[in-house]
């Protein structure tokens, strides 16, 4: 068997900085062999300036709304920018599905190896059967109505029975479900529909558009605001979900009583209180929560970014994800941590590359061979120039 030994400035195993003088050697089909001194390496080692890295995991996308790719300004606030998603989606004359490949391949030359993909179509399905990355497909629900909740849950279910015939890009780790049921957000699922997903996911990977503006806090503490504008594009006079006097997060986190993986996307209103009660109801509910982070789309939405720190403080799980090409410029996980770190320069780089690669790898149930150079693993190899432009080299 043939190996490839890669030694660089630096490396990073998904655990932490690698000693200075560290090599990674991987088989030919990239699985890792193993981590040793130069002095232990013997020869024919490939010598690269830089940062070596386990592969990306991008938690949080929408391949399908690649053809919207600049149609949508910047600026605009959520709910305007839904409003504008929602009319052009389908009107537009954009090839769909030639936007959708070049978005695939943007993301693996990105470093990309995994990602946690919202589908409300199937129009991602031919490309999903071919690609290298290793999907999660995350079918995606809207449903505004208690009285049509059933209906709306049947439809999406047919969509996702199409996902799960999809091979796994190779992967073969985890025997779980690729593909599961999902609330869009607190705003747009009435509470029957959110006990029919509940029931539907039990002890699966979920996500959860979560407290991304305002507005949803003051949906659920006072039934008005700026969604009231969306729930009128959809002919719902109603607000969805009853008047909590709370924030959304604890408005809807009682529904998920199946032992769920919840994936919490955006977070930039999510409060310490918030965070807090997650925590306490996860623990006795067996819900684990992971908070996945988008700042390049916060920024062009509503140029606001999440509470990092004190995520990070309060010991959260946090992700990265990079949304749709309708809310970014780029589908790039290394350009989201050069955000972040512009941002908060406090933070270490090593902590950030943790959350793009082995508790993005956790929260997706890929670390059984994404995510670190751990012996066997097939996490795929990033080189990181001093600017932080991603290479796939393996």
């Amino acid at each position: 068997m043939k190996y490839r030994k890669i030694e660089a400035d630096q490396i990073f195993t998904g655990h932490g900085m690698a000693p200075e003088g560290t090599v990674l050697i991987i088989s030919e089909d990239g699985t890792v062999m193993d981590l040793v001194s130069s002095s232990a390496s013997g020869s024919d080692t490939e010598k690269w300036r830089g940062l070596l890295s386990p592969g990306f995991v991008n938690v949080h996308c929408h391949l399908e709304l690649s053809h919207l790719k600049g149609l949508v300004p910047p600026g605009t606030g959520l709910v305007d920018f839904l409003l504008q998603v929602v009319q052009k989606r389908n009107t537009v004359s954009v090839d769909v599905q030639e936007a959708i490949r070049d978005a695939e391949a943007e993301m693996e030359a990105a470093g990309i190896v995994a990602v946690g993909d919202i589908c409300n179509t199937t129009d991602t399905l031919d490309i999903k059967r071919r690609s290298r990355i290793a999907w999660t497909s995350f079918v995606e629900v809207l449903s505004f109505r208690d009285d049509t909740a059933a209906e709306r849950i049947a439809h999406y279910q047919s969509v996702r029975e199409q996902f799960l015939q999809l091979p796994d890009a190779g992967y073969h780790g985890k025997a779980i479900p690729r593909s599961s049921l999902v609330p869009h957000a607190p705003y747009s699922i009435s509470p029957r529909s959110f006990q029919l997903i509940n029931e539907a996911s039990q002890d699966e990977v979920i996500s959860m558009h979560n407290q991304e503006t305002p507005a949803e806090d003051e949906l659920y503490r006072s039934g008005q605001g700026d969604f009231r504008r969306l729930f009128d594009l959809f002919r719902n006079t109603a607000t969805p979900n009853p008047v909590t006097g709370q924030s959304s997060l604890r408005s809807v986190l009682p529904y998920f009583t199946g032992r769920q993986t919840l994936l919490l996307i955006h977070n930039t209103c999510t409060t310490e209180n918030d965070l807090q009660f997650a925590r306490e109801y996860g623990a006795k509910h067996s819900l684990e929560t992971f908070f996945c982070l988008c700042p390049n789309a916060n920024l062009y939405i509503e140029n606001r970014l999440p509470p990092v720190e004190m995520l990070l403080a309060e010991h959260a799980n946090i992700v990265l994800g990079t949304d749709s090409l309708s809310s970014n410029y780029q589908l790039s996980i290394a350009a989201e941590i050069n955000t972040l770190r512009s941002a908060f320069p406090g933070i270490p780089l090593e902590t950030m590359l943790g959350w793009a690669t082995l508790s993005g790898a956790r929260a997706l149930k890929r670390d059984d061979l994404l995510g670190s150079f751990d012996k066997g693993k097939k996490p795929g190899v990033v080189l990181l120039d001093e600017k932080l432009r991603p290479k796939r080299i393996a």
